[in-house]
């Protein structure tokens, strides 16, 4: 994609990204998502990403993210618990050790930096 430019998120056509079973706690959840841009060093990313119901871990980049659509609650290890659905922004630091509960499919926009 060009560096300016507009996109509906609920109808971007995602690419499927496998999780790593060791992440999955439970159920079946899948992920996908569409890189939107990235930074010449790769270190700044911005994009959309999904995933159905289910209960993953993760170990978090310094993220800012918008949720679109679906529910989830997203436990911070030694943190808060965060309720998110539409319209809901969150913020997650690097480091973070998160365990999500999907609720209902969630799609979110988000813009990270990594390491």
């Amino acid at each position: 994609m060009t560096d300016t430019f507009a996109l509906h998120i609920p109808d971007a056509a995602l690419e499927p990204d496998p999780l790593d079973p060791a992440q999955i706690v439970s159920g079946t959840p899948e992920v996908s998502g569409l890189l939107l841009w990235e930074s010449e060093d790769g270190r700044q990313q911005r994009g959309i990403w999904q995933i159905t119901p289910g209960v993953v871990t993760d170990t978090e980049a310094d993220e800012l993210f918008v949720v679109v659509s679906g529910r989830a609650t997203i436990d911070v290890e030694g943190g808060p618990t965060l309720e998110v659905g539409p319209g809901d922004c969150g913020v997650l630091r690097a480091g973070d050790r998160t365990t999500w509960t999907v609720h209902e499919t969630l799609r979110k926009a988000y813009s990270l930096t990594l390491d």
